[in-house]
């Protein structure tokens, strides 16, 4: 079964804004200095997610969170203040979309897995021990459909409004629905992203599976033994026009997408990379490009045994050994319903500020196993290419997002 995208090339979706805030930090010299540098302090061991006590390593953000407006008190949950802290950094360029386009023309379409779960968990320990809710907590905080709530409804937008929950890639699929809205004319601009924030009922779900390490992820290595879950905010205002005559404006673009549903497992992926292989392929495609075109490759790289397979398989079958890849997960987490989202804004900054592809950071025992590919060295360079990003998710849902510059 497929689930299947244009196959035309698709006109570029202009970046003029991106918010971001993670475990590599929210400024933008301290994740620029993070991915330099290969590591993050923010990605900590905790001792108290875990129901049997055990340890596991989680990218948390550290920066206090902004409050929310008064009158705003019924969105007021942890996931809803982290979406908030990453939002205020392009709040210029939202409100010059507004003023361009009309608070009706302009779309929000969020990603999220957990929405306000973590206020939920901390409200029913509450219930239990005090015999009541807390009075400003209501069900509807956990939600889905919350997130994107209270982003259109604290800049007052008026344009379609909805959340995507495809697991880990939720917010890689928003990029498809906001290329649909600008082709289909639904909307002038899509404020595209998504949140994930920690809580218990997602890292005790991931341990059932045995999916979890104890120690720092090891993407590709012999010795890697899971994941690490992390959580963070991404946002990126789109458009099928730069914003002209302002500081903000640049010719950094959407250039393509593709997904594709395998459906070849509930949580595994296919053995073969078949799935991820199509998504990549109609990315190309989507964006008129061509395998030699894509500088770097930014791999969903989860350091799972069986995500590292098959990713590696589909990307030699691709792309051959020729194109640098690597995974960020070691510096963020896997942050989930958020992940397509926190690396489309890694690509941007490498785009946006020349920066040196992220290296993959690793015990250096690669598995022999995998399939020949080029892991990204310390000091590689993009040589003004294009950025292909990837996330797959249960289920077999997979997508490629294709990231560069739009050259008039």
């Amino acid at each position: 079964m497929t689930n299947t995208t244009t196959h035309t090339k698709a006109a570029p979706c202009y970046i003029r804004g991106c918010g971001f805030h993670s475990a590599l930090g929210q400024s933008h010299p301290e994740i620029h200095a993070r991915l330099h540098q290969g590591q993050s302090s923010d990605m900590i061991v905790s001792q108290d997610m875990l129901n049997d006590g055990t340890a596991t390593v989680i990218g948390k953000v550290s920066a206090t969170l902004p409050n929310l407006p008064a009158e705003m008190a019924s969105f007021d949950t942890f996931n809803n203040r982290l979406a908030l802290s990453a939002l205020l950094q392009i709040e210029p360029q939202i409100q010059h979309a507004i003023s361009q386009y009309g608070h009706q023309r302009i779309a929000v379409v969020m990603g999220s897995s957990t929405s306000g779960i973590a206020d939920g968990e901390t409200a029913l320990a509450q219930q239990q021990s005090q015999g009541h809710f807390p009075e400003s907590f209501h069900y509807h905080q956990q939600e889905l459909g919350n997130l994107s709530e209270f982003v259109a409804d604290y800049f007052k937008l008026e344009g379609p409004t909805y959340t995507i929950s495809t697991a880990c890639s939720s917010s890689g699929r928003v990029f498809i629905t906001a290329q649909r809205l600008l082709a289909a004319g639904l909307a002038d601009a899509v404020l595209v992203g998504g949140v994930d924030s920690l809580c218990k009922l997602t890292l005790n779900g991931f341990h059932g599976l045995d999916a979890l390490s104890d120690e720092l992820c090891n993407p590709f290595s012999a010795n890697r033994k899971g994941i690490n879950i992390g959580e963070a905010a991404g946002f990126m205002l789109l458009s099928h026009s730069p914003a002209k005559n302002t500081k903000d404006g640049t010719n950094i673009a959407l250039l393509g997408a593709g997904d594709s549903s395998d459906a070849h497992h509930i949580s595994a992926p296919h053995p073969e990379g078949n799935g991820a292989e199509q998504a990549m392929r109609k990315a190309l495609t989507n964006a008129g490009l061509e395998p030699q075109d894509i500088g770097y490759i930014n791999a969903h790289g989860t350091a799972t045994p069986l995500n590292d397979e098959m990713e590696a398989k589909a990307i030699h079958r691709v792309f051959g050994n020729q194109v640098p890849v690597s995974s960020t997960k070691p510096l963020t987490g896997h942050t989930l319903g958020a992940a397509s989202a926190v690396e489309a804004a890694i690509c941007w900054h490498v785009l946006m500020y020349n920066l040196s592809l992220p290296y993959q950071v690793n015990d250096g025992d690669i598995a022999d196993t995998l399939a020949p590919i080029q892991l990204a060295k310390q000091g590689s360079t993009l040589n003004n290419k294009a950025i292909l990003s990837n996330s797959f998710a249960f289920g077999g849902n997979n997508i490629s997002l294709i990231f560069g510059y739009v050259h008039d």
